[in-house]
């Protein structure tokens, strides 16, 4: 019976045209063709937008949620202020809208915080998706909620995007953890069917122009998604980058504040043993004779009087100098609305008045406007520069200068002294000078030797028009 149907089919194709014949198996197999090429394209869609739509929302939650966490190799378990953090985060804004559900996975599976407060603390097998994602791979699944703990999920009845995101400790990249979340995918679900209907009635209704204009478009969707997902992963390696450098300043400024910390109480037990070793004895002297037979016995004669309180005057008039030689190195003048070269001006004369010597001052035409903490920074380095160049120096050769070049503002305070060891000798005032530079973001830096010491500080600016 077969056999008669074959021989049958071999007559009739025999009797047709060549062109019949292209026509039938050129149908037969462009049909074949597109199935295949059908298939594997909307398959390819599909896989596409479900991971580019997954990369996009998996680094939008990531650069909300990553800085919430704390270090993640060392913390087994969230305290309530992180749990709180995520709680405000998650339940609000665009985020809270487009998240129904979020997990935070550790290795061994357990969940360390969850929307559901009933999940937290829970041990369960990691999946497939989970294990994955610790190995770095970001996966999604869409409305396949089969895992044990996707109750409350297969409970809302909706379609939703089911995303495992690695998290990654920013110095080292290693993953320490995974979120979990579920995304509302209603819009998607309309779009995603509305893009297979449209290529299956194109490819249907296609032939060999068809193909070639579908490859066209699969190329150019190919080229969009790589281009995407450079483009994702080179915003990943800049917010990676970011949160590397933030995590170094906020080292940094701890670091500095500390010794800023530790600087200050040694400026205050040196004003205070100022006090102590200078104008406190000498009223105290003062005070004493105050007591002193020749004032109180009524038989001394008024010259012997006079030149006992002249003494004592002459004890409390040094006690005042000293006092304000102590207030004269503490105490700015107004310098928050002068310029940068009034400030240098300022402490140069201020510094010329007081040790009745000469300084060479050199300033450009133009110097930018900073801020009040630069301002304060300036007219200090110049002042205890100015100082160490008088009494180390002998106020030799003494110099000035402030130059700008690439964005960045440099002032100089030079001597021709013996100069010094900077590891040995670097006292108080340079020491507090450093922090009180590099707190703002400057750099400090000594250089000195026979021929004489250069103190340079180098300040980010911002040219002004």
């Amino acid at each position: 019976m077969f056999g008669r149907y074959l021989k049958r089919l071999a007559r009739i194709w025999s009797g047709l045209s060549l062109a019949w014949q292209f026509v039938i198996a050129g149908g037969i197999g462009l049909l074949a063709v597109m199935l295949v090429v059908g298939l594997w394209v909307t398959s390819q869609i599909r896989d596409g937008v479900l991971h580019n739509s997954a990369a996009t929302t998996a680094l939008y939650v990531d650069s909300v949620i990553a800085p919430l966490l704390p270090d993640m190799r060392k913390s087994q378990e969230l305290d309530d202020t992180v749990k709180r953090a995520l709680d405000e985060t998650l339940g609000q804004g665009a985020l809270g809208k487009r998240l129904v559900s979020f997990k935070l996975w550790r290795r061994d599976g357990t969940i360390l915080y969850s929307k559901d407060a009933n999940l937290i603390g829970r041990q369960v097998k990691p999946n497939a998706n989970l294990l994955a994602a610790f190995a770095g791979n970001v996966m999604v699944k869409y409305n396949r909620l089969e895992d044990e703990e996707d109750d409350k999920e297969r409970s809302m009845g909706v379609p939703l995007l089911e995303i495992y995101n690695p998290v990654r400790e920013p110095w080292s990249g290693e993953v320490v953890a995974v979120t979990e979340f579920y995304e509302l995918s209603g819009d998607f679900e309309e779009s995603l069917h509305s893009a297979l209907l449209w290529t299956w009635l194109v490819v249907a209704g296609a032939t060999a122009a068809a193909l070639a204009l579908l490859s066209g478009i699969v190329f150019r969707g190919s080229r969009t998604i790589v281009t995407q997902q450079a483009a994702l992963e080179a915003k990943v390696r800049e917010l990676q980058a970011a949160l590397a450098q933030n995590s170094s300043l906020r080292q940094r400024v701890q670091r500095a504040s500390r010794r800023a910390t530790a600087i200050n109480e040694r400026y205050l037990r040196r004003i205070g043993a100022d006090l102590h070793d200078g104008p406190a004895q000498l009223v105290a002297l003062a005070a004493l004779r105050m007591d002193s037979p020749v004032l109180v016995d009524p038989t001394t004669s008024s010259t012997l009087r006079e030149a006992e309180i002249a003494g004592i005057h002459k004890t409390l008039g040094e006690a005042m100098r000293e006092i304000r030689g102590i207030c004269n190195g503490l105490v700015l003048p107004q310098i928050e609305t002068q310029a940068v070269a009034a400030i240098l001006r300022l402490a140069v004369a201020e510094h010329e008045r007081r040790t009745d010597t000469k300084v060479l001052l050199t300033l450009p035409e133009r110097l930018p406007e900073l801020g009040t903490s630069e301002k304060i920074s300036i007219y200090r380095f110049v002042q205890e520069g100015l100082n160490n160049a008088f009494r180390h120096g002998k106020g030799k050769g003494q110099q000035v200068r402030a130059t700008t070049k690439g964005g960045k503002l440099l002032v100089e305070v030079v001597d021709a002294g013996p100069g010094f060891d900077p590891a040995r000798s670097e006292g108080l005032g340079l020491a507090g000078l450093r922090e009180r530079i590099e707190s703002i973001g400057g750099q400090f830096e000594t250089l000195t030797g026979p021929g004489g010491t250069r103190l340079v500080i180098t300040l980010s600016v911002e040219e002004q028009p």
